[in-house]
C-alpha cells in the first residue's frame, strides 16, 4: 500500500496549524476576559423618594434691636458682656449722672419757687376780689389780681414740665434692654461717650426664642410653588413642609421650621426673591448672624433613582452606561428632575425598571462599547482584599 508523503505533509501541517491557532484564539479570549475591568453596577427599579434641595441660609433673631442712648453722656459702667441673656427692662449701661441729677434738682427748686408765687398770688386776687365786691377797689384792679394768679399758675405747669423732662434725662442715664434676648458686640466701655448721634450703637439685643432664616428662590422655583398659576403663592407657601436647617458644622438642627413668607418682589440683580423660616429656639442654640443651609423636602412615589456620579454630561444632555446581557455598556441618554439632593438624580424618562447601569468609572475606566466584569454597587466602596 502506498501512502502520498505530500497529502500527508499537508494534512498534518494543517491540524498543527488549527491548533495553534484554536489556541491562540483561546488564549486571546482568556486575556480578554482576564481584562476586563471590575465596575459596580445598579438595577434600577421604581420606588418613592425624598429627596432634599438645600439653599444657602442666613439666621437672625426675631428681633435685633440696636440699643442707642437717649441722652448724651460718658459711660461709667457696663452692666453686661457680650453673649448674656437678659431680659426686659435690665439695666445694660449707666451713663454719667451727674448733670441730669443737677438738673432736677435745679428744676425741683423751681417748681417750689412757681408754688410759693401761685400762693402769693392767690392771696392777693382772694384780698382784691372781696374789696372789688364791697366796691372798694376798681375792677380794673380785681381783674389785673386775677390775672396774676393765671400766670403764676402757668409758671407753675411750666416748671413742673421742666421737672418731667429733667427725671426722664436722669432716667434715661440707665439704659436698659427693651426686650428679653442676647447681647451682641460692645465695642464702647467705661469712659466713652455715648450719644443718640452715633452711628455706632452701644450694643444689639436679638430675642433669639425663635429665629428666622432667610434664603432665596429663583424665579423659576416662585413660579413652580404656583404649580402654573393654579394656585396662589401664598396658599402654596402654607401648604408647604416642614423644613430643616443643617447648620454650619454640618448637623441638622433637630427641630423643624416653617416657611413663613416669601418676598413679594423679585430682585432684578439677582433674579431672586427672599423667603423667610421660622424655627423655635428655646435653648438658645441658633444665633443671630449665623449661616446655614435651609433642606426642603421633595416626595415623589413610583420613581427611579439612581446616583449622580453614575451619570456625565455632554453638549447640555445628561447619559448613563447601560450593561447588556454580555456586559457590554452602551451609552444612553436620559432625563432628570431639577430637584435633586446634590448626590441622586430622580430620572424621567431613558431608563426603565431592570436596567442595569455602571455606577463607577464613568468617565474614566467605563466607555462606550467596553466590556465589564459587574460587580454589585453596595461592594463599590468595600476595601479589597490582599492578594496572598
Amino acid at each position: 500500500m502506498k501512502f502520498n508523503v505530500a497529502n500527508t505533509t499537508g494534512v498534518a501541517l494543517s491540524s498543527v496549524l488549527m491548533l495553534c491557532l484554536t489556541a491562540c484564539g483561546g488564549g486571546q479570549q482568556q486575556q480578554t476576559q482576564a481584562s476586563a475591568p471590575e465596575i459596580a453596577t445598579l438595577t434600577v427599579n421604581y420606588g418613592n423618594s425624598e429627596l432634599e434641595s438645600a439653599f444657602p441660609a442666613t439666621i437672625k433673631g426675631r428681633t435685633d434691636i440696636d440699643i442707642r442712648p437717649q441722652v448724651t453722656g460718658f459711660i461709667t459702667k457696663v452692666h453686661v458682656d457680650e453673649g448674656q441673656q437678659v431680659h426686659k427692662g435690665q439695666a445694660l449701661f449707666t451713663l454719667d449722672q451727674v448733670q441730669f441729677q443737677a438738673a432736677v434738682d435745679a428744676a425741683q427748686a423751681a417748681v417750689k419757687v412757681a408754688e410759693s408765687a401761685v400762693q402769693t398770688a392767690q392771696l392777693t386776687a382772694n384780698n382784691k376780689r372781696k374789696l372789688f365786691d364791697k366796691n372798694i377797689i376798681s375792677e380794673y384792679e380785681w381783674q389785673m389780681a386775677d390775672n396774676a394768679l393765671t400766670q403764676a399758675k402757668a409758671q407753675l405747669s411750666s416748671a413742673k414740665a421742666n421737672l418731667v423732662t429733667a427725671q426722664k434725662n436722669l432716667a434715661y442715664t440707665v439704659v436698659t434692654s427693651p426686650s428679653d434676648g442676647v447681647i451682641g458686640s460692645i465695642p464702647n466701655r467705661e469712659g466713652s461717650l455715648a450719644s443718640p448721634s452715633s452711628a455706632t450703637p452701644l450694643t444689639t439685643v436679638s430675642d433669639n426664642s425663635e429665629v428666622y432664616a432667610y434664603f432665596s428662590l429663583n424665579e423659576k422655583d416662585i413660579l413652580d410653588l404656583t404649580k402654573g398659576g393654579t394656585i396662589s403663592l401664598n396658599k402654596s407657601v402654607s401648604e408647604m413642609p416642614e423644613v430643616s436647617l443643617r447648620l454650619a458644622n454640618g448637623e441638622v438642627y433637630p427641630l423643624k421650621g416653617k416657611v413663613a413668607t416669601v418676598s413679594g418682589v423679585i430682585d432684578n440683580t439677582t433674579g431672586a426673591a427672599t423667603v423667610r423660616a421660622l424655627f423655635k429656639n428655646g435653648q438658645g442654640m441658633l444665633r443671630s448672624g449665623s449661616t446655614g443651609s435651609i433642606l426642603i423636602p421633595h416626595v415623589a412615589d413610583s420613581v427611579i433613582i439612581i446616583p449622580q456620579k453614575a451619570t456625565y454630561e455632554l453638549q447640555d444632555r445628561r447619559f448613563v452606561y447601560v450593561v447588556n446581557d454580555s456586559n457590554k455598556v452602551a451609552s444612553t441618554p436620559i432625563t432628570v428632575s431639577p430637584v435633586n439632593d446634590g448626590q441622586n438624580y430622580i430620572v424621567t424618562s431613558g431608563l426603565k425598571a431592570g436596567d442595569r447601569i455602571a455606577v463607577e468609572g464613568v468617565g474614566t475606566i467605563v466607555r462606550e462599547g467596553i466590556t465589564i466584569s459587574p460587580k454589585a454597587a453596595g461592594e463599590a466602596n468595600q476595601p479589597q482584599a490582599p492578594q496572598q
